[in-house]
């Protein structure tokens, strides 16, 4: 996996288990193309926070069930318990007196996703959030976008381009469907380059 910073943390700032005595939260956003580590570093995240003995609170989107129902899961097999639940609310509803809150594949939650998590980081908590910022066609993928513009931390993760071995910032789609939200693995997407990346031949 390539693996670049567009927003570097302060040091130590990535392994932060505390917050800070002003009660402010904050919001880190892991975003790039599947097969990127996206997930794999949320959980990485997670995990030392619960090794510091913070309460954590861990959610993702009632649709995603491809690897569990129960567990944010990465494509290599990482796994760490979730919730899943239906809408960015019940996340709000939820969160109890987590401290450190985790969301997954967020893209697959609507835009009030963005109130959420500004409401709970105005709350004094953290948020790590992680999604696709590109959908299959190559555009930005809603809410990704507009929580980058909420996030005071920033990870853009890369993967490796299927066909030439690039950096790839691109998931590209290669069964034939014309539905945005497709739910799949190596079966259905290929992480690719620039140069390598074909959008839908009839959305060019």
């Amino acid at each position: 996996m390539v693996h670049t910073n567009l927003h570097r943390f302060p040091m130590g700032m990535e392994e932060v288990v505390a917050i800070n005595e002003k009660g402010a939260g904050w919001i880190e956003v892991i975003c790039g193309s599947m097969f990127s580590g996206k997930t794999e570093e949320l959980i990485r995240r997670l995990r030392r926070a619960q090794i510091a003995r913070q309460r954590v609170a861990i959610f993702k989107p009632l649709i995603d069930v491809r690897y569990s129902e129960d567990h944010i899961v990465s494509h290599n097999q990482q796994k760490i318990p979730s919730v899943a639940v239906r809408t960015p609310q019940e996340i709000l509803d939820k969160a109890g007196d987590a401290q450190v809150l985790g969301i997954d594949e967020a893209q697959f939650f609507d835009n009030t996703l963005v109130a959420v998590c500004r409401t709970l980081a105005d709350s004094g908590r953290r948020l790590i959030v992680a999604g696709l910022d590109k959908d299959y066609r190559g555009e930005p993928f809603e809410p990704i976008p507009q929580l980058l513009c909420e996030a005071e931390y920033i990870t853009k993760t890369l993967a490796i381009c299927m066909k030439c071995g690039n950096p790839a910032n691109y998931t590209q789609r290669i069964t034939k469907s014309s539905e945005r939200v497709l739910l799949g693995a190596t079966d259905i997407y290929e992480a690719r380059c620039r140069a390598c990346f074909e959008p839908p031949e009839d959305e060019k």
